[in-house]
């Protein structure tokens, strides 16, 4: 599968740009810019409910194979709002894609070039699938082998994303779980270490926003960290930074309002390798 490290273009809904967010916004179409990223908004997309770009878009699994997941979460059963006519997104971004009955969001899909690892909602939310034929049509859809990891039960949305991400040549970052729920992270280092190398996250202290500075945007060699108004903010921007050294790291502010609702920066964010002409 096509890894952050291999992308170079990033899409954002055009929610993000509405004046509620746009401190925020601000500051990430900035840096963007200045480092050369390419970038482009989604379009019918205009609605601030559909910020959660990575959720309700394809997975790239590479170059021009796109896979498309349904996009029916149990957290949005009452809120067809919050979901966009990903067709209508497709068709101008003049993207084609492969569909696939598998309930499951961008958010629980971290690629690690020939694995994936996703959290174990992804079993009981597709009840309609015997467990081991909805691994292996994951795996043959994602080309890769499907690492499944417990998920995190405060995590009403059930995604890897805040809680462990790829570092490259076969190593994983592990969210700061040794510093509020040794139980989880033991389970976590578990499913994970037969397969990666595992550093992990320590700020010494607990903040229930901790998921959100490993939510990070990892584009290329760049990386975009969003920081909180939160005393532990600096710690992990740095150890974050000290994980990927070969990358450059940068602050984002203004992103409290996010994270409040429920999400974070590759919550809000789309990055793809482009082969194709895209809408921008």
């Amino acid at each position: 599968m096509i890894t952050n490290f291999e992308t170079n273009k990033v899409l954002i809904a055009k929610g993000l740009t509405s004046q509620h967010y746009l401190d925020a916004t601000h500051w990430l179409l900035g840096f963007m810019h200045h480092h050369g990223i390419e970038w482009g908004l989604l379009p019918n997309t205009s609605s601030p409910l559909h910020i959660w770009a990575r959720d309700y878009m394809p997975v790239q699994v590479s170059k021009e194979k796109f896979i498309r997941f349904c996009y029916t979460p149990d957290y949005l059963q009452d809120s067809p709002e919050y979901k966009p006519d990903t067709s209508a997104i497709l068709s101008e971004l003049g993207i084609q894609v492969i569909d696939s009955d598998i309930i499951a969001d961008g958010g629980n899909v971290i690629s690690c070039g020939d694995k994936v690892i996703m959290t174990d909602k992804i079993i009981r939310e597709n009840p309609h699938y015997q467990r081991n034929k909805l691994i292996d049509t994951l795996s043959q859809l994602l080309e890769a082998e499907i690492i499944l990891i417990p998920e995190d039960k405060y995590d009403e949305y059930g995604h890897a994303d805040g809680m462990v991400r790829y570092m490259g040549n076969g190593y994983v970052l592990l969210n700061n779980y040794c510093d509020f729920d040794k139980t989880l992270r033991k389970k976590l280092v578990a499913a994970l270490s037969p397969h990666f190398n595992i550093t992990e996250l320590h700020y010494g202290a607990y903040t229930n926003k901790s998921w959100a500075y490993i939510n990070f945007l990892h584009v290329g060699q760049q990386i975009f960290v969003p920081m909180l108004k939160d005393k532990l903010a600096g710690i992990a921007f740095m150890q974050i930074a000290d994980a990927y050294p070969e990358c450059k790291c940068h602050k984002i502010w203004d992103f409290d309002l996010i994270v409040s609702e429920g999400g974070a920066l590759n919550c809000c964010t789309w990055n793809i390798t482009t082969a194709v002409e895209t809408y921008v």
